[in-house]
């Protein structure tokens, strides 16, 4: 009878280590990256099928695409946009000025905001930090006629550095709030002990806060950064010399051709350089702008 109940007994679990859960180890890995492929491929793919039209003819968007057509590829595109009677660079350069001018304001503003909001105690503060948020329930195309008034008031219309200004004022709610939370989330007794040691207020921000709050700076960079590299009814409606046009305004007119005729090749073309400098500064900065991001989160 012993021996029976013995046969009869189910078999024992196996061993942490053992065969059969290194099999299941390895089978779940194998679907975790298989499911990493496959979101990776679809995020990449219109990325990966906008160069591809860019390589082809002109008359490629208004087509079924075909097997020939993704084989020969051509860079006359690129060669009739960069052939312009206009330089696409001088608009790349204006672009630029408009986008790094917005990406350093935003970011010195919102980081002095953002540490007063956090650390310094003022009657009023709850009241001013929502009236900051406030503009987040305004999109700003509905002040845009406001604004340029208020632009040709200032002796700044038609200028880059108007430009600058309007896109800072629209950014600095947003940045606002990630700077606050990144100063937030930084002991108080780190600044506590820096002041004992002597250090001012002003210093304290420079040499000790600032460097821990770094991630979120970065963030406020790129998000700044990207936002004016790639905005075009602001410019459109605020810039009226070709001189000082920037690049989305630029490549839609570059686009347009003969009785409103778009030149799709060349308007993926210019999409395709356009996007350019946003991947390789995000894929810099990448790690510092997740950390920004799921710090402003979390807080």
């Amino acid at each position: 009878m012993a021996s029976q109940s013995i046969a009869a007994a189910p078999p024992a679990p196996p061993a942490p280590g053992a065969p059969g859960r290194s099999a299941w180890h390895r089978a779940g890995q194998a679907l975790f990256y298989l499911a990493a492929v496959v979101f990776a491929g679809l995020f990449l793919f219109p990325i990966v099928w906008a160069v591809l039209r860019s390589l082809q003819g002109s008359s490629a968007d208004v087509t079924p695409p075909t097997l020939s057509t993704l084989i020969h590829l051509t860079l006359a595109n690129y060669t009739g946009l960069l052939g312009t009677g206009t330089s696409l660079w001088h608009y790349a350069g204006n672009s630029l000025i408009a986008a790094l001018g917005t990406a350093m304001l935003t970011s010195v503003v919102s980081t002095l905001a953002g540490y007063g909001l956090a650390r310094l105690r003022f009657p009023g503060a709850a009241l001013a930090f929502i009236i900051i948020l406030a503009p987040f329930m305004i999109p700003f195309q509905a002040m845009l006629t406001s604004l340029f008034t208020v632009l040709v008031w200032l002796h700044l219309a038609n200028s880059l550095p108007g430009l600058i200004l309007v896109y800072s004022t629209f950014q600095l709610p947003f940045c606002v709030y990630i700077m606050r939370n990144s100063f937030a989330s930084v002991p108080k007794e780190i600044e506590d002990a820096a002041l004992v040691d002597g250090s001012s207020t002003m210093s304290v921000l420079g040499r000790v806060m600032v460097p821990l709050v770094m991630p979120g700076i970065v963030t406020v960079v790129l998000f700044a950064f990207v936002f004016a590299w790639n905005e075009f009814l602001a410019a459109l409606m605020l810039l009226s010399s070709d001189s000082r046009m920037t690049l989305p305004v630029a490549l839609n007119n570059l686009a347009t051709g003969l009785y409103g005729r778009v030149d799709f090749g060349k308007l993926d073309a210019g999409a395709v350089v356009a996007m350019v400098p946003c991947l390789v500064l995000f894929l810099i900065l990448q790690r510092a702008y997740v950390r920004g991001i799921t710090a402003g989160a979390l807080k």
